[in-house]
């Protein structure tokens, strides 16, 4: 299976602000990931946070929560 997840989505579950900046974005990934630096190019950081969301929304789906 294919999940496909909006770039507002992704930002509101990673930083809780759907308006987020990359710089926000690479912060909060450094921080849940326990990192000593932000991930680096912002890409990086945005390809974690699209992996994070994914495994929060499955985490939550399998529990029978609604993200």
């Amino acid at each position: 299976p294919v999940s496909l997840y909006k770039p507002l989505e992704v930002k509101q579950f990673v930083t809780s602000y759907g308006q987020g900046s990359k710089e926000q974005v690479q912060e909060m990934v450094r921080a849940l990931l326990e990192l000593d630096e932000a991930p680096q190019p912002t890409d990086a950081a945005d390809a974690l946070a699209v992996a994070l969301c994914h495994c929060l929304k499955r985490q939550a789906r399998l529990a029978g929560v609604s993200p």
